[in-house]
């Protein structure tokens, strides 16, 4: 089902929300501004409906917020440091968008975009977007897909794929944030397990200035699942950025077989299982999500929902001796990252 809203868009056209159905009866909604997933309602065990992400009480609300709630994030996910990256020997200058560095592909992101519908059901929509030579400072042109796909075992499946006519660094993600308990509840009494050894510290400003550190025996140890709590703020790592804002890389990646991340609610009536064929994911705790619009009340507080983004290492385009994939696409090749967000009730 497609609407279109009275309110408008920064391009002066309606936003266009899409509602997807399956049989288990999962309702999940996406929007054409920033390819964005607005909500996933999750029928519990009980017969009562559980409301999984974060979200605005209205689309134009979206364009007033700086957390990238549910947005498609690219061309780059996460932050490029100091806004450049030297490839086969030149610099390339990125337009910064927090301080001096990149973040989620600069000032006028994918998030910031009408993406074009090229195809919708009951089950699946398929976005498509358009990015220009130069965008952001980013070389080539690049044509991206947003595939959403809803099954009938509630899974959320998000494809994107991209192409490119010049070599060029390419990470896209969706930003998408949950609350399993269904409230504007404190997130950090989720418990988490993330199928990670290595995780990768940050500096006050979110850019790595150090390798890979083990997980073991840190609070970044999530290989059995504990509560966020447990070990909330309880080292320097963590301090730098008021709690968890790092990158994992996972144990086993390129498989939708095997989950990355599994998460439970508070009353554990309801668990999100995540599949991704991403190196790494991006576990971020809600830090600075106070003052953001939120659906049910005025605005969220800090630590009132969790991002588990699927996507390459922070600053991989200045990092190319790290074990993942490289992240440099070119002409020729297809960039894939799939991603599955699977509900269960119990």
């Amino acid at each position: 089902m497609l609407n279109e809203t009275p309110a408008q868009a920064p391009d002066g056209l309606p936003f266009r929300l899409l509602t997807l159905h399956n049989s288990a009866g999962m309702v999940v909604t996406v929007m054409d501004w920033g390819a964005t997933l607005l909500s996933a309602r999750v029928p519990l065990s009980d017969g009562s409906v559980r409301e999984a992400l974060l979200g605005c009480a209205s689309p134009e609300q979206y364009t007033d917020q700086a957390a990238f709630l549910g947005a498609s994030v690219g061309r780059y996910a996460n932050r490029i440091a100091d806004s450049r990256y030297t490839f086969e020997g030149e610099t390339v200058t990125l337009l910064p968008s927090q301080g001096v560095n990149q973040l989620h592909g600069g000032p006028e992101g994918f998030d910031k975009r009408r993406w074009q519908i090229v195809s919708q059901n009951d089950t699946e929509v398929l976005f498509a977007l358009e990015s220009a030579d130069g965008d952001q400072g980013f070389p080539g042109n690049l044509s991206a897909t947003a595939h959403y796909r809803l099954t009938d075992d509630n899974r959320i499946s998000i494809t994107y794929r991209a192409t490119v006519d010049k070599p060029c660094p390419v990470n896209m993600t969706n930003h998408v944030y949950f609350n399993l308990d269904g409230t504007q509840s404190d997130v950090r009494q989720h418990k988490l397990q993330i199928f990670a050894d290595r995780y990768l510290p940050v500096d006050s400003a979110g850019i790595p200035r150090e390798g890979l550190k083990a997980a073991q025996d840190t609070s970044f140890d999530f290989r059995q699942a504990k509560t966020i709590a447990r070990d909330f703020l309880s080292d320097h790592d963590q301090q730098q950025v008021k709690g968890y804002d790092h990158a994992f890389l996972l144990s086993v990646h390129g498989s939708l077989h095997q989950p990355a991340a599994q998460l439970w609610s508070q009353d554990e009536k309801l668990q999100l299982s995540v599949y991704t064929t991403a190196p790494a994911l991006q576990f971020y705790s809600g830090n600075y999500l106070s003052g953001t619009p939120a659906r049910g009340s005025e605005h969220y507080e800090d630590w009132q929902g969790l991002a588990l983004e699927s996507e390459f290492l922070p600053d991989s385009p200045n990092h190319p001796e790290w074990p993942q994939p490289d992240c440099v696409l070119r002409p020729g090749e297809e960039y894939v990252s799939v991603t599955d967000y699977q509900f269960i009730a119990k």
